[in-house]
């Protein structure tokens, strides 16, 4: 949980140059004025992040996590299905309290308003991605697999990051902010699953045996 350290102090260090309009913020915008160039390949990138997109790929993987687990009788198999679900019932929690704090304003690309950080579409892919990738890696066999999943979950995550900064949406500091809250939150998850599989493979029974 040492990892932990880096997102939770670069997550602070972005919110109190955003609260206080510090130096950073000047770096962040000319950052993305260099970036932005709306089109439709960026508008269809930062779609990744959206609710209705990301959202149901988790719950699909949470469901056959939780079929798969279940029918090979891990112990607490629904541990982890669990963990995954609520990391992501908290990205809202967490984020639209900041989002009303903070009073950020948008990029000029987007019409005049507040609240854009952090960047909720970015935790949304963030957290629903990487927590479906964790749930997988410990049902999957084949290393090649293993690293292919990662490798798309990466390839989906930056994908929306890329969007969402290239289309204007957000500045890339509302996204870099997420990447952390979202890291934080996989950690937990990671946790749970880990710890999961620990007690199945350091002796409890993978399957039901019924009473002894």
């Amino acid at each position: 949980m040492l990892l932990l350290g880096p997102p939770v102090l670069l997550f602070l260090l972005i919110t109190w140059q955003v609260v206080v309009d510090g130096p950073l913020l000047g770096l962040d915008e000319r950052l993305s004025d260099a970036l932005v160039r709306p089109d439709r390949a960026s508008e269809l990138l930062s779609d990744l992040g959206n609710v209705d997109v990301a959202v149901p790929v988790l719950v699909v993987v949470l469901a056959a996590a939780a079929w798969r687990l279940r029918a090979t009788g891990v112990d607490r198999w629904w541990l982890p299905p669990v963990a995954g679900a609520a990391a992501m019932v908290l990205v809202p929690v967490l984020v639209a309290p900041l989002k009303a704090w903070t009073d950020r304003p948008g990029t000029p690309a987007v019409p005049p308003a507040t609240g854009y950080y952090p960047s909720g579409h970015t935790a949304t892919a963030v957290v629903a991605y990487g927590a479906a990738t964790l749930l997988l890696l410990p049902l999957l066999r084949s290393p090649a697999v293993r690293r292919a999943l990662l490798a798309l979950c990466a390839a989906l995550i930056l994908g929306a990051s890329y969007g969402l900064v290239r289309r204007g949406y957000h500045w890339p500091l509302d996204v870099v902010a997420s990447w952390c809250l979202g890291a934080v939150l996989l950690a937990g998850v990671w946790l749970l699953v880990s710890r999961s599989s620990r007690r199945t493979s350091a002796g409890t029974p993978s399957r039901r045996t019924g009473p002894s």
